[in-house]
């Protein structure tokens, strides 16, 4: 078998061991005689898995007792709606950070919902920085700030947090757990797992017990979090294959050990990239303010499209996938979740290096 190096932004390249793991399970699933996505939901089998995820989740994160983690379908789009559906009441408005593509996609949603009021635009930049977070106030009725940690597309990453006197809730899709947070700041966060951990379909949710009260009790069945918090994500059947896979990376994160760990490898990743960059600084340029740059999503463009598209095919050819840049914006990505070992990023260092001076 041969195993590439996956830049690819989502679905992201996933714990070789994890895999292996489920490749052994997926027919007899521990003696059961039967593969764990084809056994009942309410299995006592099952729901040791649902609830070892929610608690790996609880213990990487170190969440207070407050805080409850939720497990829903639908992805990071879903709760586009949801967070305004359930915390957009009383008269209430919000305030957001338009911070970059995944930003947008969320206001606009909100804005269906109730009133927002946009406190920073990085439109003009072409959301290639961010603010400085002690500048940002909360407006007078805002019932909570809007902001996505990481751009996957823009490579844009919140390095520090705004306290602003109203509740923070962040997309954190695709840097969730690989870095420590001030989850105290935080009313609600939420993450599609296919980018750090695990396969698409699943985002998790984690919400204070305050905001959880708080939510209407007149939304329809599934889109009101209080009812997921009651019936344990339980409510109708979940994700099955995707918590159990986000259960088998997360018990490999914990091993590994934890948060400090995954930021340590976080920031040897990206430096490898950032210094490709800045020692080819004629030839490589990213966009971005060093100040914010991603250490999960590494963007830059070379002198020409069509140097851009020799070097992804060029990169393809010794096995290293997925370099392409959003169709959005061009250019290219190389990005870099927890299970992309230092060695990957090496690799594409040094091809960086190499076609710099074949082709400078």
């Amino acid at each position: 078998m041969k195993r590439i190096f996956n830049f690819s932004a989502g679905p992201c390249t996933l714990p070789q061991s994890a895999l292996e793991q489920a490749r052994d399970e997926m027919v007899d699933y521990h003696g059961q005689g039967m593969s764990l996505i084809e056994m009942s939901h309410r299995s006592k089998t099952y729901d040791q898995v649902h609830h070892d995820a929610m608690s790996l989740v609880k213990e990487l994160l170190g969440l207070p007792d407050n805080y409850q983690v939720l497990l829903l379908g639908g992805g990071a789009t879903l709760q586009f709606s949801m967070v305004p559906m359930n915390l957009l009441h009383g008269g209430k408005s919000c305030d957001f950070t338009l911070t970059g593509a995944w930003a947008k996609k969320a206001l606009a949603d909100t804005k269906k919902v109730g009133k927002v009021n946009v406190v920073f635009d990085g439109t003009e930049s072409s959301f290639t920085t961010l603010p400085d977070p002690a500048s940002l106030k909360a407006s007078s009725d805002a019932a909570y700030l809007h902001l996505t940690s990481n751009e996957t597309i823009g490579g844009v990453q919140w390095q520090d947090w705004p306290d602003v006197g109203v509740p923070l809730v962040a997309d954190m899709s695709s840097d969730f757990l690989s870095r420590r947070l001030p989850v105290e700041k935080f009313g609600l966060i939420y993450a599609g797992a296919q980018k750090n951990v695990g396969p698409a379909g699943l985002a998790v949710v984690i919400i204070r017990d305050d905001i959880l009260e708080a939510c209407p009790s007149d939304l329809t069945n599934y889109l009101g979090y209080a009812g997921h918090a009651k019936a344990d994500s339980m409510m109708n059947t979940p994700p099955v294959f995707t918590i159990y896979m986000m259960k088998l990376v997360l018990q490999r994160l914990l091993d590994a050990g934890g948060l400090d760990a995954a930021t340590q490898l976080a920031d040897k990743r990206s430096g490898l990239l950032y210094d490709a960059i800045e020692s080819h600084g004629s030839f490589y340029r990213c966009p971005v303010d060093p100040s914010c740059r991603s250490k999960m999503n590494v963007v830059f463009r070379l002198p020409t499209e069509d140097l851009e598209k020799q070097f992804i095919a060029e990169a393809l050819a010794q096995d290293m996938s997925g370099l392409k840049g959003h169709r959005s914006v061009g250019g290219c990505r190389a990005s870099i979740y927890n299970a992309m070992p230092v060695e990957g990023a090496e690799t594409l260092a040094k091809f960086m290096a190499d076609f710099a001076k074949q082709n400078g």
